[in-house]
């Protein structure tokens, strides 16, 4: 195969890949937005938007370039102010010197930043679903571009930007730590300060069941995030212009899904004596566990290892869940036991089944923690003391739908004070 088909191949594919892991913002979506109550769906719909935006232009703006720091890669991202690079121009026009200093870089400059911004997006909404049905809007925003701009592209300078921790040997083949667990960290920062809904967390000590509003929305979104899950993990073998590539990502597609498939297994198996009840929303908390758990290693070759880590991690969900309510944490999806512990265990999990040096991995996962919610943290502080990260009581009782956008997710749900009607 020459260097041209390869050139071609593994820039199509990072395009497709990319769309595939944009289209898990749909999952996201549902997913939050079938959790929370009716009257704040409409904002979920919004903010889910709103943040793909964002991060879409923080990252274009600031996030790539800090992120690859390393010269030759700065310079390359540097070029996305101006348009395609003047040797990807030369290759459309026919300057084969040029053309062939592209086609040894393995794949197009955009394709390259197209991916590794989806990624960035996937990060932002881990914080979504957890501050969920209390978060002001425009605050939420705000600590979104912070995020993307300047707290994910650090953590991502330090590991797949050839940083410190790559120089140490630290894996994380997919993003259990730099992605899921940067996302954990934040979100787990932002309900620190942000609160607990009203009402949550009981006087008496006991926990206020806040069940779903959409179940099938629910379900229907953990379908999606799993299909794009593929790609997540597929796309992060960076190529596909060999034998070698086909098969390592058919390998990995194969481990994604056998993760996923034990998640669910062990969280359906431990929610009735740990829940009390087969919980639906655990068991699918616990696919996206086992999703999380197998992000950091997913080339290993041993296929049933992704089971057993799939499973370790969706128990970790589910134990999980129950610890936050007992520190009275209150995570509306449970985002923070499926990403951010999931995302720890996965990390370690490399050193069982790939590998990986226990020493590194730990030092990567505590470096990235003590980084991601100190900064997290200050930002969601100065929120707070400038601009109020916490919707008025009042407007929580009401719901931000009407209260913000004027508009009811189910109006027929609503009644109507119409004399005509």
């Amino acid at each position: 195969m020459t260097p041209e088909v390869q050139f071609v191949l593994s820039s199509f594919s990072f395009l497709i890949w990319g769309v595939l892991i944009m289209w898990m913002c749909a999952g996201f979506t549902m997913l939050e937005s079938g959790s929370v109550r009716t009257k704040n769906a409409s904002v979920i719909c919004l903010k889910n938007v709103g943040l793909y935006a964002i991060a879409g232009i923080m990252f274009y703006l600031v996030g790539y370039n800090l992120m690859y720091t390393d010269v030759d890669q700065l310079i390359g991202s540097l070029r996305l102010f101006y348009g395609t690079s003047a040797p990807e121009q030369a290759l459309l026009g026919g300057d084969a010197e040029a053309a062939a200093e592209v086609i040894d870089n393995g794949y197009s400059v955009m394709s390259d930043w197209f991916f590794q911004m989806v990624f960035v997006a996937t990060t932002a909404s881990i914080v979504s679903g957890t501050l969920a049905e209390r978060v002001r809007l425009w605050s939420f925003f705000g600590f979104v571009a912070v995020l993307t701009a300047f707290i994910y592209p650090v953590v991502g300078a330090w590991t797949w930007g050839g940083g410190w921790l790559s120089q140490m040997g630290f894996q994380d083949f997919a993003g259990s730590t730099i992605v899921h667990s940067t996302g954990g960290w934040a979100a787990l920062a932002g309900t620190i300060v942000v609160g607990a809904r009203h009402g949550k967390f009981r006087d008496d000590g006991s926990v206020k069941l806040t069940p779903p509003s959409n179940v099938p929305v629910v379900t229907l979104g953990v379908f999606i995030l799993w299909l794009g899950w593929f790609a997540f993990n597929g796309g992060s073998q960076l190529a596909l212009g060999s034998a070698a590539d086909a098969v390592a990502v058919s390998n990995i597609l194969v481990n994604t899904n056998l993760a996923a498939c034990g998640g669910f297994l062990a969280a359906i198996a431990l929610s009735r004596p740990l829940l009390g009840r087969v919980d639906l929303m655990a068991s699918l908390n616990g696919v996206i566990a086992g999703l999380v758990s197998i992000t950091a290693g997913p080339d290993i070759i041993g296929h049933y290892w992704a089971i057993i880590i799939g499973a370790v991690g969706g128990g970790i969900c589910i134990l999980g869940v129950k610890l936050l309510e007992n520190l009275r944490v209150d995570d509306v999806v449970g985002a923070i036991p499926a990403h951010l512990l999931a995302g720890i265990w996965g990390t370690l999990a490399v050193c069982i089944a790939a590998g990986g040096n226990p020493l590194v991995q730990l030092v990567g996962i505590v470096a990235v923690g003590a980084f991601v919610f100190t900064a997290s943290l200050v930002v969601w502080l100065a929120l707070k003391q400038f601009t109020g990260a916490r919707i008025p009581l009042e407007v929580e009782r009401h719901g931000q739908d009407v209260a913000e956008l004027g508009i009811e997710a189910y109006p027929e749900f609503v009644v109507m004070h119409d004399p005509d009607m």
